[in-house]
């Protein structure tokens, strides 16, 4: 049996909340079911929002639950060369062009109507075959490209431990997505492929908002000659009100609800029983004992909602 190898990745822009606590628990406990390795990676590119002192207070939240890395945290900020390697591979291929799109213009472009229906936020393009005019006019004007993958109509489907089957009997269809921002900054698609693959990620566990993104991963997997790691998109926690759970709707982070005198061992107790398993008593001792218990039948196919008086 291969060595099964799972991954949290947040991105350091502030605390974790109980939707981002109760993923990186089921992901923590699928791994140890399989008596694999966990590892943590930090997402953050962004160099704006990212901070090490959200770094810290992020592991520092994780093992107040038993969740910790069995590795060196590796930070994507440290590994831009990396990315930039697989982009140039890409690129020797004729598989990557620049892009001078605005936000706005792509939004407009998408609107337009397609002979293919475009995944949300799918790019349509528009810069394929720009003239050399048009290039000449986009730096007079200063503007700086990105750069994007050139795709061809490919899909992808795909078997989700808890979705199910995605992409339907024909697939997914890929778009040509950014490989590198116009600020220089490599993106988060091709980033995280390369991630998972130099890591040795086997399985990755993460919210279900991200589903549409994974046909983008396995094509870039496939140009690269990556084997693909297998996908459980877990449902997102709701607030009281129904709607994704945020910083607005009041106590939802470790702290926040330390402050109304609620523990961890009463958050990893709440999280559990959440995905069917049973409560802790101590939070030194109880994600082991969970991780024997854990089954992936038993874990909720719908949204967790939040109670009101917890938060």
């Amino acid at each position: 049996m291969n060595h099964v190898c799972g991954r949290f990745a947040p991105s350091p822009t502030g605390d974790l909340h109980l939707g981002n606590l109760r993923t990186a628990l089921i992901a923590w406990l699928s791994v140890r079911s399989q008596h694999g390795s966990f590892v943590v990676r930090m997402e953050d590119l962004d160099p704006v929002t990212s901070s090490v002192e959200h770094e810290r207070r992020q592991l520092a939240d994780l093992a107040t639950l038993g969740i910790e890395s069995d590795q060196v945290v590796v930070r994507q900020s440290e590994r831009f060369d990396l990315y930039r390697d697989a982009i140039s591979e890409l690129e020797s291929r004729g598989l990557v062009y620049a892009c001078w799109c605005t936000r706005r213009e792509i939004r407009d472009a998408a609107a337009a109507p397609h002979g293919d229906p475009l995944p949300d936020g799918a790019y349509p393009g528009t810069c394929r075959s720009v003239s050399d005019a048009a290039r000449l006019r986009f730096e007079r004007e200063g503007r700086r490209s990105a750069l994007r993958l050139r795709t061809d109509g490919e899909r992808y489907a795909f078997t989700d431990q808890l979705v199910g089957l995605v992409g339907g009997p024909v697939g997914g269809l890929v778009d040509d997505v950014v490989l590198q921002r116009n600020d220089g900054v490599p993106a988060y698609n091709l980033a995280v492929v390369v991630d998972d693959h130099l890591q040795g990620i086997t399985e990755v566990v993460r919210g279900d908002d991200l589903v549409a993104s994974t046909p983008r991963q396995l094509h870039l997997h496939h140009l690269l000659g990556f084997t693909p790691p297998e996908y459980a998109h877990v449902p997102l926690v709701l607030g009281a009100d129904g709607t994704r759970l945020a910083k607005r709707h009041g106590a939802v982070t470790l702290d926040d609800l330390a402050e109304r005198g609620i523990g961890p061992t009463t958050v990893l107790t709440m999280l559990l029983a959440s995905i069917g398993l049973p409560a802790a008593s101590t939070t030194s001792t109880d994600t082991h004992t969970a991780a024997g218990q854990f089954a992936w039948q038993e874990v909720p196919r719908t949204p967790w909602q939040i109670d009101e008086a917890t938060l």
